[in-house]
């Protein structure tokens, strides 16, 4: 069938190019762009924006759908006493529930980050409640929890991660890092249909964003999480997948290079379809809101004094080299979690060598040292922008800034410069830990600022000198990041491109302060709707 879109601005995926007339799709195809045509449908879109539909690069699509369908503390307000009430309320809706699972609280809801069980048990103390952070860097659990564990004083903190403790040593609720597995693995183990379920509300709700596609950001067993790699292949197999997924297969920071033939293996059974596990998932780094983020100088105390804590380098950077030099040799694409200056520099030093048609890719970049920003194009190694995160709101003024010292503050999420020195640049969002809406990331992307957040976040633009144009943060999150999927006939509006689409109900590229206002009316997929508002 034809379908016409007229009436249209167009972005086509690299440029602004307003009303340019009618855009064409046949049989999941554009074929024309320009001048007026007839077809079998016409779909006016009024003056709003057609564009190519978002691709997020970094996200976690079925862990974001289990928690809409579970205990979703992501929409919450950011106060420990509302937490405490949806909390309540859903342990009262769901008694035959063992467990209260879910997620999404923010660190800046509570003193230091770091909730307490003495809380949780007063909403919910007979069972076990075991909630990731928004960042799902850290946990929030309740004493039944921990007595399930077998966590207490005696137990050491491990080798990745740290408990959250009292003056006298005792656990007080919050795990963080690789500490969530000393509860998490008690965790029932999530059904294969539950996974499904969790999968098809996560497709639901980014199609809805007008997202097409997507890099699951982590595919197999973490932190709690059961594997997702078959709950891919079998909605590829049965249909369901709409959207195309590129899966990054999870590297277990506790084993070396002999997994590598396991990869090999998972990559052969779970592609198929419209899901492809081509690439590798390596966390190098945590965060820097609890201090595991890998800095190359130190983190300071609330004084301003350095101490002796420079966060945490997940896997040694000798070993990082040899893995990602097999995994270059065997095919398969790199993305590398790299948030502080050391890890980005220890995932740049171990793709020093690697074939840039491999397309690797480090995700977050909070802070790239000034060295380390011209080595993304010299190396061929893409850069992958979490651009919500870069603006002012409680995290970062509470938890952040205090901790790393005006030098350092000064220079997070370069996007400007590394646009500037040639980076190729993709999007995601890294949902659940943010909104996946990329409408909302983008405007803070080209604002520094968060959209309608002004009682929260401030009004005054984050380190502005680093915006990035509206093109430029458009193409990160349509061409850019097709591109980084292996799909080079994607994500742009040009004559025998792929129809993945997104209307808009205005044109944002007129008021770029108000980005964040659009909203998405029609999704398509291959020339055909997915998402209608």
């Amino acid at each position: 069938m034809v379908t016409v879109f007229r009436n249209a601005r167009v972005f086509d995926g690299h440029a602004y190019l307003g009303d340019v007339g009618d855009v064409v799709i046949d049989h999941g195809r554009v074929v024309s762009v320009g001048g007026t045509a007839e077809g079998d449908a016409v779909v006016d879109v009024a003056g709003g924006l057609l564009a190519p539909g978002f691709v997020d690069a970094h996200v976690h699509a079925v862990q974001g759908g289990l928690e809409r369908i579970r205990c979703d503390l992501s929409e919450t307000d950011h106060v420990e006493r509302r937490y405490l009430d949806v909390i309540g309320e859903y342990a009262a809706r769901r008694p035959d529930v063992a467990w209260i699972l879910g997620g999404g609280w923010a660190m800046a809801a509570f003193p230091g980050g770091t909730p307490t069980a003495a809380a949780l048990d007063a909403v919910v103390p007979n069972r076990p409640v075991f909630l990731p952070n928004r960042d799902h860097h850290g946990a929030w659990v309740n004493s039944r929890a921990l007595e399930i564990a077998g966590v207490d004083r005696s137990t050491p903190d491990p080798v990745d991660g740290r408990i959250e403790r009292d003056p006298d040593g005792n656990p007080t609720g919050t795990l963080h890092e690789g500490a969530m597995a000393l509860v998490a693995r008690h965790v029932p183990r999530t059904s294969d249909d539950e996974l499904y379920a969790g999968l098809l509300a996560g497709q639901s709700y980014l199609h809805s964003l007008g997202v097409t596609s997507w890099q699951d950001a982590i595919v197999g067993s973490y932190s709690g999480m059961d594997d997702n790699g078959p709950t891919y292949a079998r909605a590829a197999a049965a249909g369901d997948l709409t959207a195309h997924v590129v899966g990054a297969l999870w590297w277990d920071r506790d084993r070396g290079v002999e997994q590598v033939a396991d990869l090999v293996q998972r990559r052969t059974a779970l592609s198929a379809g419209r899901f492809a596990a081509t690439s590798v998932k390596i966390m190098q780094d945590g965060v820097a809101e609890n201090g595991t983020a890998a800095l190359v100088e130190p983190y300071l105390d609330r004084c301003g004094h350095a101490t002796d804590n420079r966060g945490l380098s997940f896997v040694d950077p000798a070993a990082l080299r040899v893995c990602i030099a097999e995994l270059d040799a065997l095919g398969f694409q790199v993305h590398v979690h790299g948030l502080g200056d050391r890890g980005v520099r220890e995932a740049l030093d171990a793709f020093e060598g690697t074939d840039p048609a491999r397309r690797h890719h480090i995700a977050h970049l909070q802070l790239v040292h000034p060295d380390d920003v011209p080595r993304f194009s010299a190396l061929g190694v893409s850069a992958n922008l979490q651009a919500l995160w870069a603006c002012y709101d409680e995290q970062m003024v509470d938890l952040t800034l205090p901790f790393l010292g005006d030098e350092r503050a000064s220079r997070q999420y370069p996007f400007a410069d590394l646009k500037a020195n040639g980076a190729h640049l993709v999007a995601g969002s890294d949902w659940p830990v943010s909104t996946p809406d990329p409408l909302q990331a983008i405007h803070v992307a080209v604002n520094r600022t968060a959209y309608g957040e002004a009682g929260r976040a401030g009004t005054d633009p984050f380190l502005p000198e680093q915006a990035l144009s509206p093109e430029a943060a458009f193409a990160a999150y349509t061409s850019g990041s097709a591109w980084i999927n292996g799909r080079d006939d994607a994500g742009t509006i040009a004559v025998g491109s792929v129809a993945d689409l997104v209307v808009l109900d205005r044109d944002p590229f007129e008021d770029p302060a108000s980005i964040g206002a659009a909203s998405v009316v029609t999704t398509w997929v291959e020339g055909r709707a997915v998402s209608t508002a």
